[in-house]
């Protein structure tokens, strides 16, 4: 069913009739397919459901695109970043392009669907500046962290579920709540993955969020079961790059406080809530989507 959904993103830019958008789109790396598997397990592999998981891949794309500039990333699951191999402008307009067409063939599907799936882009967009904002101090703030990874990666999964109910004529709320805590986790398994990954597995550099001043829910955790001199010099470290010394000094701790069962546990409690939503429901097949989440690596 994914390759429908991959024949259809081809056939929307070849719509755009220009070799050079073609071939530069074709040098985005492919991800999970994620939120398109999402929707055709829920709602099945029609034309409009293969149409609106296309959609919401090349919005996801898009966001990507933009992403990489604003994080001056070189790498993008482990290859090249567009970025990186035509600049940012290039990678700026590439973005907007897809974006563009996306909304382009949203309207044609439904008015509903198109205001779930728009306003997801809204709070994509909101988390996105405010992961940036975030980045500039320290934060110790859960509630502002986890507000912000929802706006950013959950919102936009929330609403490829929820689309997906509403084509499939199933409980959208049901689907809401499961689309929301899959993406929520997925984002807590990412943060985690930065720190216990080597940067071979995770395509990028390994202890790279932290340099690049994003405080995740591990940092978080350490923070708050470090003593004050403690406190003091994990705030030092913030944005900064880290020679060996620190970073061993970083997994030490993380290792003596249990930090990353704590943070992997957070998730573990997210998954097992949008398990139980679908047991409930019926839906035994979307369990394994889940539990995906969380065993992964990369």
């Amino acid at each position: 069913m994914l390759e429908a959904v991959e024949r259809k993103i081809e056939q929307f830019v070849d719509e755009l009739d220009s070799n050079e958008i073609k071939y530069k789109i074709a040098k985005i790396p492919q991800g999970k397919r994620l939120r398109a598997t999402l929707m055709l397990e829920i709602a099945g592999d029609s034309l409009v459901v293969i149409k609106s998981a296309a959609i919401v891949e090349m919005i996801h794309a898009a966001s990507l695109l933009h992403d990489d500039v604003i994080d001056e990333a070189n790498l993008r699951r482990g290859v090249s970043s567009i970025n990186a191999l035509y600049g940012n402008k290039n990678a700026i307009m590439l973005g907007d392009i897809l974006y563009s067409k996306a909304f382009f063939e949203l309207v044609d599907i439904d008015k509903t669907i198109a205001k779930i799936i728009s306003n997801a882009v809204v709070e994509l967009s909101i988390g996105e500046l405010k992961d940036v904002s975030m980045s500039e101090t320290f934060c110790d703030d859960e509630d502002e962290y986890k507000q912000m990874i929802y706006q950013k990666t959950a919102a936009l999964i929330e609403a490829a579920a929820e689309s997906a109910a509403i084509l499939a004529k199933k409980d959208r709320e049901i689907f809401k709540t499961y689309g929301r805590n899959l993406g929520i986790a997925f984002q807590m398994i990412d943060d985690i993955l930065d720190i216990i990954s080597d940067s071979k597995t995770l395509g990028k550099p390994a202890l790279n969020d932290y340099k690049e001043g994003k405080t995740t829910l591990p940092y978080i955790y350490l923070y708050q079961a470090l003593d004050n001199e403690g406190k003091r010099k994990l705030k030092s470290l913030h944005k900064k790059s880290l020679t060996s010394n620190e970073q061993e000094w970083i997994l030490e701790n993380f290792k003596k406080y249990n930090i990353i069962e704590k943070a992997k546990k957070e998730a573990l409690l997210l998954i097992n809530e949008a398990i139980e939503l679908m047991k409930s429901a019926g839906e035994d097949n979307l369990e394994a989507i889940a539990i995906k989440m969380v065993n992964r690596s990369f």
